[in-house]
């Protein structure tokens, strides 16, 4: 049985311990040296093939930074790259496959970004070993298989790859948005890229002044602008609303019709669902080990994943499956009223937002939806009191907890440090409640500048669910976060509110996280950018078929998970869901 430890390097800190890996282990007891003791970093390496599995290293080190897992013989030799020794080990690649999309989901911290960047000839695999591989040794490592071909050709084929971190364009791109497209336009679509991806407004817009939603709408029309055999698109849909979302898919399935092959990282069910025709489901442990299964036809793999059971591979990575509510929940509201809030407008220049009267109840968590630039940002900073209304008045003498969009956090410290300083302190209920299901327990020695998106996002929602509140306003809180963890960070929500007798409004972007989390709905409507105007709070069905309507998206339920899948515009479903006015929920 293949046996794989990996040392944590950003947890483990050699100055802060008594090296009890070392002075634990059997082995170094009995005169192996299944560990040693790096002079220049004091960081320990772990023999592989001298380690029994004992695990006492794992439960003796102070700081969690040692994992020891005993992988399936099925394994053995299949690890496509290896972060050094005692490092994060990738097994196995997805298939490219030309006219079609392929999709990639899984956990953060599997190896996704690693595989595209590998297909994307970004890396080059080592195939475990301390040394790239040679050209030779992957065509012989994959011999036999479809990425056989593929390897053959990479020196011939042209990959085009869209980063995750689309934040980090301004940086290597300066001009407007108008000047970077003419200048990477190789198949002479910026046209329609920009009318598909809604970009007139922006053309003459300087990158650096752009919005995280139109970063990534730019990059995903630079990306699909260019000429290649093979598109990598690293979640696509992050920043954007759901009508953005739909769009950006549309554009990459196009990419896929017009026979090149794509290949897609995405934690959003629905839009993967949308654009895929295959998916490849990743499981293993979060920066240990991850493992890339078969494809299998994009209904199939997403409740397979849903589900946390590979039947074919004879492995269950999730306790239990995940299933979605058919119909709306029925409503056992608190009728004790928390606030309510009469009409306000929010002027500023060229945007003006117009709110209708509404009422919050203690208990209940709202969800907000709606386009971008329609103010719902700016409704919630309304409740937090950092900016005033035009007209109207806000008086809720409550106390409120809120976690921004865009999260700039100016602390030099740790995560623990930070947490301590936001919320006073850890009580029992915060361990329980809120940092065990957000898994934050890796994290607390960490500086807090070195956390990655989703890690940060984490540590910021619990800043904000730590704190006694009456009122929790969280905007975006999916944003980075995968599949696994936007479900947590629901649950994690609900039971806070439950058990304090609060309120929340949750911002969100993710249909499937806003049905999963919300009591009722405020919907959003208008014309982004310019004027933006609130219906509600309104139950369920009422709030995401007006929303829905405004969309024009129509969503059928699986009948095995009961997740919200997509109807094709204009397929039978559609038009007869349309008919009876049910955008969402079946009766």
């Amino acid at each position: 049985m293949p046996r794989l430890a990996v040392l944590d390097r950003d947890a483990c800190q050699p100055k802060r311990c008594q090296t009890e890996c070392l002075r634990y282990c059997p082995g170094v007891r009995l005169g192996d040296e299944t560990i040693t003791i790096d002079e220049g970093t004091g960081r320990p390496t772990i023999s592989e093939e001298l380690c029994s599995g004992c695990g006492i290293c794992v439960r003796k080190c102070p700081f969690k930074a040692i994992h020891i897992v005993n992988l399936p013989e099925e394994l053995e030799g299949c690890c496509v790259h290896r972060y050094g020794p005692n490092g994060f080990a990738l097994y196995m690649l997805p298939i490219p496959r030309w006219g079609k999309v392929t999709g990639l989901i899984g956990q953060n911290g599997m190896g996704k970004t690693t595989a595209l960047s590998i297909l994307a000839g970004r890396l080059k695999p080592n195939l475990g070993t301390r040394e790239e591989a040679t050209p030779d040794q992957i065509k012989e490592f994959f011999k036999g298989s479809e990425l056989q071909a593929y390897f053959e050709r990479l020196g011939e084929i042209n990959p085009i790859y869209k980063p995750q971190p689309v934040e980090k364009l301004p940086e290597a791109v300066d001009g407007t948005v108008m000047e970077l497209l003419e200048r990477v336009d190789e198949r002479g679509v910026i046209e329609d890229l920009i009318s598909d991806l809604e970009l007139k407004e922006a053309l003459k817009r300087r990158i650096r002044h752009l919005s995280g939603g139109e970063l990534q709408r730019v990059a995903i029309a630079a990306a699909a602008a260019r000429e290649a055999d093979v598109y990598c698109f690293d979640e696509p849909s992050s920043h954007l609303d759901i009508y953005q979302r739909l769009s950006a898919a549309k554009v990459i399935r196009k990419l896929a019709e017009a026979g090149k092959a794509v290949l897609v990282v995405e934690h959003d069910l629905a839009t993967l669902d949308y654009m895929c025709d295959y998916v490849h489901v990743m499981y293993g442990k979060p920066g240990v080990y991850g493992v890339i299964s078969e494809p299998r036809g994009v209904r199939v793999g997403i409740n397979v994943f849903l589900d946390g059971y590979l039947r074919e591979e004879n492995v269950r990575f999730r306790r239990e499956p995940i299933h979605f509510e058919v119909k709306p929940p029925f409503q056992t509201r608190v009728t004790k009223e928390l606030f309510s809030y009469s009409n306000l407008t929010k002027h500023f220049r060229g945007f003006r937002l117009y709110v209708q009267p509404g009422v919050v109840y203690k208990g209940e968590v709202i969800g907000v939806v709606g386009p971008n630039a329609t103010g719902k940002t700016t409704f919630v900073r309304l409740l937090a009191g950092e900016i005033e209304p035009t007209t109207g008045r806000i008086d809720l003498n409550l106390t409120v907890s809120y976690k921004p969009q865009y999260l700039q956090v100016d602390f030099d410290g740790t995560v623990e440090g930070w947490l301590h300083n936001s919320i006073g302190g850890f009580d029992h209920m915060f361990e329980l409640e809120i940092s065990r299901p957000l898994e934050l327990e890796p994290l607390m020695d960490k500086h807090l500048s070195e956390l990655s998106g989703g890690e940060l996002q984490r540590v910021a929602i619990a800043a904000c669910l730590g704190q006694t509140a009456d009122l929790y306003l969280l905007d975006e809180p999916s944003a980075y976060l995968d599949v696994e963890q936007r479900l947590n960070m629901a649950r994690t929500i609900r039971r806070v509110i439950e058990v304090r007798e609060a309120a929340a409004l949750v911002v969100d972007h993710d249909v499937l996280v806003v049905d999963y989390i919300s009591d009722r709905i405020l919907v959003f409507t208008g014309e982004p950018g310019r004027m933006g105007q609130t219906h509600g709070p309104l139950d369920m069905r009422e709030g995401m078929n007006l929303f829905l309507r405004q969309v024009g998206v129509t969503f059928r339920r699986d009948p095995q998970t009961g997740r919200p899948r997509v109807n094709k515009p204009d397929s039978r479903l559609d038009r007869e869901q349309k008919e009876r006015g049910e955008y969402f929920y079946l009766t």
